[in-house]
């Protein structure tokens, strides 16, 4: 169930902007630990961060200047944000002490008492997990986070009275950090697997290594759902563990409000993982996902006018999810907006062919745009920003077509994240439109 950190030396490496450290600082207050943060970013940076963070006993080294090694080998116990690489050099002085290193997710499921079902995947993991949890809603307690945004630390006594259950969605470097833990949860999704993060694993193989720490310590009686192909099937299944595989041609398909075949392969992994004949049944499951709306930055319809609808998929940052988005609509009706900041590992070869045969048009942007439009030949045109791209799709769109922000890339070049990328696709399209 954890280690009392009651009085303990704990050093945070990561604050971050996005809540995650945020939450694991005030749990950790909570717990009565002797807490010091420490973040590459100055305050200023973070100023909004520190600002939640008010009144709590924190010690704070902000700034590259303001790191110091005996925070991380002088402490008892290190809690590092999952993005930081493994090779920070704060992490192997620490390691080298013999002090502990764990990430606010470990200290989630070492203390978490009910069964999780985790959720991890190159795309589709944020969608299939928010299936699962609307499948339990009314069914049982069902608590939901991870990777998706929300730490379910500050819930922990709430979730071990409950007897309910934790979907976690979970990406790679927290299924890296997990492993060390020699950790699965009792229900392991796979959803599909490509390439990414390769600048933080090194490898395509240390990417989906990392991954394969779902199954890898599962017990008998658990459960493995995973995608029929050959990738999904080099993770491990150890001895006792019910595996279960889609897409499953016997059943029969949901009908779904969110678009895209893909979506209808996502709900019924989702079906698949908490599937019991007494529990929840295909029936069961479709009355449910009639009225599953879909997440923020993933097919969201954001705005319709003059029988053009503006669709933001700012969540896809590889370039098969921009391929999957561009399917999920007739041929020859969407102006597909790409491209971004480069990422290492990537090719954008197949993604410029498959958008040139079936778009309307393409718009490139960022620091990749040139090069794609390149590999979509005549049928793409590169305009550099979001905006110029939601001025030319407008005037571009006629009735029945569908104006996509499916980047294929991450938003680094001129966004901080992909949901600042989408908000603001979201509003440019809407002041376009009126403007017309």
């Amino acid at each position: 169930m954890g280690v009392n950190l009651y009085g303990k030396r704990v050093t945070l490496l990561g604050l971050g902007r996005f809540g995650g450290g945020i939450a694991a600082a005030r749990w950790l207050c909570g717990q009565g630990a002797r807490v010091t943060v420490v973040d590459r970013d100055d305050a200023a940076k973070l100023a909004a961060s520190v600002k939640q963070l008010d009144g709590l006993p924190i010690a704070f080294r902000l700034g590259q200047n303001e790191q110091r090694e005996s925070d991380f080998t002088q402490a008892d116990l290190v809690v590092a944000s999952p993005a930081v690489k493994p090779s920070h050099p704060m992490l192997l002085a620490a390691e080298a002490g013999g002090v502990a290193v764990t990430t606010e997710i470990g200290l989630f499921v070492e203390r978490c008492a009910v069964p999780v079902v985790g959720v991890t995947g190159t795309k589709g993991k944020s969608t299939t997990s928010a299936m699962i949890a609307h499948l339990l809603q009314g069914r049982r307690p069902c608590f939901f986070g991870g990777n998706i945004g929300k730490s379910l630390l500050g819930q922990i006594d709430e979730i071990n009275h409950s007897g309910g259950l934790v979907v976690l969605e979970l990406s790679s470097f927290m299924m890296h950090w997990l492993g060390k833990r020699e950790w699965s949860p009792a229900v392991a999704v796979v959803t599909m697997l490509g390439q990414d993060h390769l600048d933080w694993h090194g490898s395509a193989e240390a990417y989906l290594d990392a991954k394969r720490n779902i199954t890898r310590f599962q017990r008998p009686g658990a459960r493995l759902v995973r995608r029929g192909d050959a990738m999904s099937r080099t993770f491990a299944t150890p001895a006792g563990v019910e595996v279960r595989e889609y897409p499953d041609s016997a059943l029969p398909p949901f009908t779904l409000a969110v678009p895209g075949a893909h979506n209808a392969v996502n709900a019924q992994a989702a079906f698949l993982a908490v599937e019991s004949p007494a529990f929840l049944t295909w029936n069961d499951a479709q009355d449910a996902l009639r009225s599953f709306a879909g997440l923020p930055h993933r097919l969201q319809v954001v705005h319709e006018s003059g029988g053009v609808q503006w669709v933001n998929d700012s969540i896809a940052t590889i370039p098969e999810a921009a391929m999957i988005a561009c399917d999920a609509f007739p041929a020859g009706t969407v102006i597909q907006i790409v491209g971004g900041s480069r990422k290492e590992g990537l090719s954008w070869e197949a993604m410029g062919a498959h958008l040139a045969a079936r778009c309307k048009r393409v718009l490139t942007i960022g620091e990749i745009g040139p090069d794609v439009a390149q590999r979509c030949g005549g049928n793409a045109e590169h305009v550099d920003t979001l905006a110029a791209a939601v001025a030319r799709a407008a005037a571009l769109a006629g009735r029945g077509d569908t104006v996509l922000l499916s980047p294929g890339t991450a938003s680094y070049d001129q966004f901080v994240n992909f949901e600042a990328r989408g908000d603001a696709f979201t509003h440019l399209a809407r002041e376009a439109t009126n403007r017309l």
